[in-house]
């Protein structure tokens, strides 16, 4: 396979990755949220497989197994048994903007993902990380904006962790030869992360019959 082909591969897996960003912005239950997730992270491993095999990198290749290991097999079996059936088949998601208006602000978002990545190109070089690094900044965004307009837990940790893959999908482009014990670290990080916010949120529905964050302030002490 030719270096051309490779890089067309990587784009158009590129593309899918930022879509199935806009899925998880545009899903209005979790379960649809952590099916997007899954989507995005095999993207995730597709590139990484992409790469490891444009580069060479007995890295990429790692990065690739350990991503299709974790992120969109185990991750999503862990929060599935953590938080329970009941909250991941809740049909409508408590937001602060609604999804129409969230997805004209994720179009914003990522065009400004792409101006923020432009003076930083120069550095990168190369075709593939005019690809990978916009997308990834993008996704980051994007992340951080399910955050900060969701109200309930699960689709919040879900946001954390899109911003997490959108750090790896640049991550890969401009960091292809860092170190597995890097990689084998962040995958156990983000695995923790999982496991401990979805237990959080299994407490949080069983005290409060929700879990909307923001009925945490009833809980404070008096």
């Amino acid at each position: 396979m030719t270096v051309s082909s490779l890089t067309q591969l990587n784009a158009l897996t590129g593309g899918l990755f930022l879509l199935s960003t806009f899925g998880i912005i545009a899903m209005r239950q979790v379960l649809g949220c952590l099916k997007m997730f899954v989507l995005q992270s095999i993207f995730l491993a597709i590139s990484a497989l992409l790469l490891g095999y444009l580069h060479q990198s007995i890295h990429l290749f790692a990065v690739a197994a350990i991503t299709l290991l974790v992120k969109p097999t185990l991750i999503p079996y862990l929060l599935q048994r953590t938080v329970g059936n009941e909250v991941t088949a809740r049909r409508e998601i408590s937001q602060l903007i609604n999804i129409p208006t969230s997805l004209l602000v994720a179009v914003g978002l990522t065009i400004v993902a792409y101006f923020v990545a432009t003076p930083l190109l120069a550095a990168a070089g190369g075709a593939v990380a005019g690809v990978n690094l916009p997308i990834g900044i993008a996704c980051l965004l994007l992340g951080a904006y399910t955050v900060t307009v969701r109200r309930e837990a699960l689709p919040q940790i879900i946001g954390i962790l899109t911003m997490e893959n959108g750090a790896f999908f640049a991550g890969i482009a401009i960091a292809p030869d860092l170190p597995l014990i890097a990689e084998l670290s962040a995958a156990f990080d983000v695995l923790v992360i999982a496991l401990v916010m979805g237990i959080l949120t299994r407490k949080i529905h069983e005290r409060m019959g929700s879990t909307t964050v923001s009925d945490l302030k009833t809980l404070k002490e008096v």
